[in-house]
């Protein structure tokens, strides 16, 4: 069965100005195009789209995605165990989720007591899993299992006062390596401040700080363009320039 723009952003829920987009970028061209100029897609293109929205609801960009789907190699069966592996991954997460919620709906009702620790146990359950199937395999690789492990026990552990304060860390870093980035001097007040909140952001989650360790992890994000992708998500530059700004800040820049 072939489609109209109309016919097949209908069908799939999406606008049809996301399906011209996506042929625009070049990673949903139609099969051909009609006497009338209208694009006209066939199961093939069928297929793609459902693949790209998977990987879109995954939380995948856009040129991620398409180096993938437009990969020669690229396996459709394949991915798509891939998907269903990790959306398994993601519905454990929001049943953890669901089920603190309503335990803590039965609480404000007097039916049942519950801890602190309860109660942040999704959230802090969520953040393990979320880093373990994005960096899990580079990270144990680079650090080892039993180091891994123990973060993630430390995570795991928090109080809420603890988990508290790590998101607010997260949130003031980001924040501040944004303002640095445009001022766009590493060695500067604002960057060593950003430098600085990111070594006591890592704190929370390692067992032992060193300036070598620090100064590994930042070069890390550059290394690996998944970190780079993160950093570099709504600033190009930036996973460079907290590398540059760590180096100095743990006096390991050469």
């Amino acid at each position: 069965m072939e489609y109209t723009v109309q016919k097949l952003s209908k069908m799939a829920g999406i606008s049809s100005r996301t399906i011209r987009y996506y042929d625009e970028i070049g990673i949903l061209k139609p099969a051909r195009i009609s006497s009338s100029g209208y694009r006209i897609y066939g199961q093939k293109e069928v297929d793609r789209l459902q693949q790209i929205l998977f990987y879109r609801e995954l939380g995948l960009n856009l040129e991620n995605i398409r180096e993938i789907v437009t990969n020669p190699a690229f396996d459709e069966t394949e991915a798509l165990h891939e998907h269903h592996e990790r959306l398994q991954e993601k519905r454990k997460q929001l049943d953890l989720l669901i089920s603190n919620v309503e335990k803590t709906i039965s609480l404000k009702e007097g039916r049942i007591t519950m801890s602190d620790k309860e109660k942040f146990a999704g959230f802090k359950q969520k953040l393990v899993d979320d880093n373990e199937k994005k960096y899990g395999e580079e990270v144990r690789a680079k650090y080892g299992n039993e180091s891994v492990d123990k973060s993630d026990q430390k995570v795991l552990n928090m109080t809420q006062e603890q988990y508290e304060e790590v998101t607010r860390l997260e949130t003031e870093f980001k924040e501040t390596l944004k303002s640095a980035f445009k001022a766009g001097d590493p060695a500067g007040e604002l960057a060593q401040k950003a430098a600085d909140l990111h070594r006591r952001w890592l704190t929370f989650f390692w067992d032992n700080y060193t300036e070598e360790a620090h100064a590994g992890v930042a070069q890390m994000y550059v290394d690996d363009e998944r970190f780079t992708a993160y950093y570099d998500r709504d600033q190009p530059g930036t996973a460079e320039f907290l590398r540059d700004a760590v180096l100095i800040y743990t006096g390991m820049k050469k």
